[in-house]
């Protein structure tokens, strides 16, 4: 149990984000420290050097003025001005031979003998000791009668400075890494807060199937608070469409249920009734229509549900919308004529856009339907067109009872049916199934409508959709 525990976490982003934290603040911690050491070390080295230098400097000036002896009477004179003998002094002949050597008592492990072996160098001789680590570091200079001055230097000091600061970092290192451990977790745990919250209201949705929980926002400004908002916008639109759904199921329900009910009445009266060919006939004409209303709803649900989800296929073509617009008008001829109503049009003989003929047809017809509709007897319809340079604007005004301001954002609503609409026989599909054709076409429609006034139907169409 526990190690499936442990591979649980071990497969946590919480889990990787520290451990990538404590990684990257321990490997710059390490960094950080050899890079102060190289500079320290460094610097160390190069101040024994210059020291070097300057004894070789001084040293050679004495051993202008006297010689050997002036070179052992200033080790004299600071021997008992009580200043340390930390120098290698070796004065050689021109054959290489000692003539004259200090070595401090300390340094009795380095293997002087060797100088003699070798010629001098000039450069820096490295002389490493029998028994230890420490290393005695040689300079050496000519001399104006052939002879040769060299002084080295232990580094055993600088080696223990150095000894001193690696303890005294690991000392350190180890609340380091604690602290980069928890600091780690720390950063992780409000680093993943959002993410864990979304994680609990996701679980709370599908565990109650309710969608009114949101995620509690920081208002940090940050892109995992930017998430939480998108997310609990994302629920807020999922929780409109699902209520849009229940809703409209609930319209297509009691809207199927009238005529499902009469093609039910009909047959059963067909059936109980006489059943002559006329009366059997009659029955199955009735029923031919009810089914027609209830299929006419169905492709008309399915055709704004293509629209609106970007899968209805159009075949975009040039039309001329003047053309479309006198077809439209021609079709509902009759009807205007049996309700006494007067049509007018006003648009140019030519006015092309590039559309889906038949969609726009459908579209125009069902707008100037409700025109034609609403419109009282001996009422006045308008058709108007006009071209925009990055538009054509198709208006369709009636002289009907207006619309109230509070339905207006309601009407685009499918199987929607306002006060003044429930007194007429439809669907309540036509203005929905509009505006997703339109917007199909990459358009929009509005409305102005003032009650007892009348309304106006404005259809945008870009001229390239």
């Amino acid at each position: 149990m526990s190690l499936r525990f442990l591979n649980r976490i071990r497969k946590t982003t919480g889990f990787r984000l520290t451990l990538w934290y404590s990684a990257i603040f321990i490997l710059s911690s390490l960094a950080l420290f050899g890079i102060a050491y190289v500079l320290l070390s460094s610097s160390l080295k190069q101040k024994d050097h210059e020291t070097i230098q300057a004894k070789l400097k001084d040293y050679r000036a004495q051993y202008r003025t006297g010689g050997i002896i002036a070179i052992r009477n200033e080790l004299n004179f600071e021997k008992y001005a009580g200043k340390p003998n930390i120098f290698f002094i070796r004065v050689a002949g021109p054959k290489n031979q000692s003539l004259f050597l200090s070595i401090p008592d300390q340094w009795g492990n380095f293997d002087l003998q060797s100088l003699e072996n070798k010629a001098i160098d000039k450069g820096w001789i490295h002389l490493r000791a029998k028994e230890d680590e420490n290393v005695l570091e040689i300079a050496s200079i000519d001399l104006p009668d052939g002879c040769s001055l060299q002084i080295g230097k232990n580094t055993e000091s600088r080696e223990e400075l150095l000894e001193s600061f690696r303890k005294a970092f690991i000392a350190v290192m180890i609340p380091v890494i604690l602290l980069g451990v928890f600091g780690g977790q720390f950063l992780a745990f409000r680093a993943l807060r959002p993410i864990r919250q979304l994680i609990h209201t996701v679980r709370a949705i599908t565990a109650t199937g309710k969608i009114d929980s949101r995620v509690p926002t920081r208002q940090t400004g940050d892109e995992l608070d930017e998430l939480v908002i998108l997310f609990n916008q994302m629920l807020g639109q999922i929780e409109v469409l699902i209520n849009g759904m229940k809703d409209t199921l609930d319209n297509v329900a009691h809207d199927l249920r009238t005529p499902m009910t009469r093609l039910r009445g009909m047959a059963e009266m067909a059936l109980q009734g006489k059943q002559t060919p006329e009366n059997c006939r009659e029955a199955l004409a009735d029923c031919l229509e009810e089914s027609e209303r209830v299929l006419k709803m169905l492709n008309t649900l399915m055709d704004i549900s293509e629209a609106e989800t970007g899968a209805l296929k159009l075949k975009l073509e040039p039309v001329n919308i003047s053309e479309l617009l006198e077809n439209v008008v021609e079709l509902y001829r009759y009807v205007a004529e049996d309700k006494q109503l007067v049509v007018h049009t006003a648009y140019p003989r030519e006015l092309y856009v590039t559309a889906d003929r038949h969609r726009l047809l459908q579209a125009l017809a069902n707008l100037l339907d409700n025109a034609l509709k609403y419109s009282p007897s001996g009422g006045r319809v308008e058709v108007e067109a006009d071209a925009y340079p990055q538009e054509v604007v198709i208006n369709i005004k009636d002289s009907g009872p207006g619309i109230p301001p509070e339905e207006i954002p309601k009407i685009w609503e499918r199987l929607y049916r306002g006060d003044q609409s429930r007194s007429q026989r439809g669907l309540g599909l036509g203005l929905s199934l509009v505006k997703a054709i339109v917007a199909a076409h990459r358009g929009h429609v509005e409305v102005v409508s003032q009650p007892g006034v009348g309304s106006c139907f404005s259809v945008h169409l870009p001229r390239q959709p």
